[in-house]
């Protein structure tokens, strides 16, 4: 047998592993091969490219988050600064009721996630090509806003808190929180609103190390003042 043919056998092998462990739906391996198909291509907006790598670092990260999604209403899901469509696309493969928006400020990449959605046969994720915080459209709209390595908690947070209605989540993917980074958010979301955050320890895939989902629900209205305009969450966090 061929190397190739070894590996390839083993990416489905994984495949299947983690549509068994994450109790998805029958056409959800079918749909989890084409992303990967898709985000394995040339002009794939991804570093990571090799199949072997890229069904744990885009598959089984993105589905480690899926019982904090899951653990609420998600009718509506925001996946802000998308990048390459990760996690949008594989929360919308596992949960194919819920409508996912990729929001993402790179129009190329908008496009890539788009047609990664067509074929993989998703008709309920959409883009919405625009910087986080100029979203309008979304604004206290959505029951989860995702966000994967994206920035500083505080800056995530005040990204999330406009497009959350109350008692939505924010669930942030961090591979590792820099020193304060916690106290910083939770002073944060004292000013947006929003619950204290809340850490959730995950092993997307074994040796692959611990991973880290930060979850902050809001609690009320913004405050006067907020959503402050664009730029400012960087320029100026909240919390430090």
């Amino acid at each position: 047998m061929e190397r190739s043919d070894v590996s390839l056998r083993a990416v489905e092998s994984r495949l299947e592993e983690l549509v068994a462990e994450y109790r998805l739906h029958t056409g959800a391996l079918a749909a989890l091969r084409s992303i990967l198909t898709s985000l394995s291509g040339e002009h794939a907006p991804t570093a990571v490219k090799n199949p072997s790598e890229g069904v744990n670092v885009h598959i089984a990260d993105s589905l480690s988050g899926l019982t904090a999604v899951r653990d609420g209403n998600h009718d509506r899901i925001a996946d802000i600064g998308s990048g390459c469509g990760v996690p949008a696309l594989i929360l919308a493969v596992a949960l194919p009721d819920a409508e996912v928006v990729a929001v993402e400020s790179q129009r190329r990449k908008c496009e890539f996630i788009e047609e990664a959605a067509a074929l993989a046969g998703l008709p309920n994720v959409s883009t919405a090509w625009a910087r986080a915080e100029e979203w309008t459209e979304g604004h206290v709209g959505c029951d989860v806003v995702t966000a994967r390595a994206l920035a500083d908690l505080p800056v995530v947070m005040e990204y999330a808190a406009p497009l959350l209605r109350t008692d939505g989540r924010m669930i942030a993917w961090k591979g590792r929180l820099e020193d304060g980074e916690l106290g910083r958010g939770a002073k944060a979301a004292e000013k947006l609103r929003m619950t204290t955050p809340d850490t959730i320890e995950v092993e997307p895939w074994p040796g692959g190390g611990t991973r880290r989902l930060v979850v902050s629900s809001k609690a009320g209205d913004l405050p006067e003042g907020f959503p402050r305009r664009a730029g400012m969450a960087t320029k100026r966090p909240l919390g430090s």
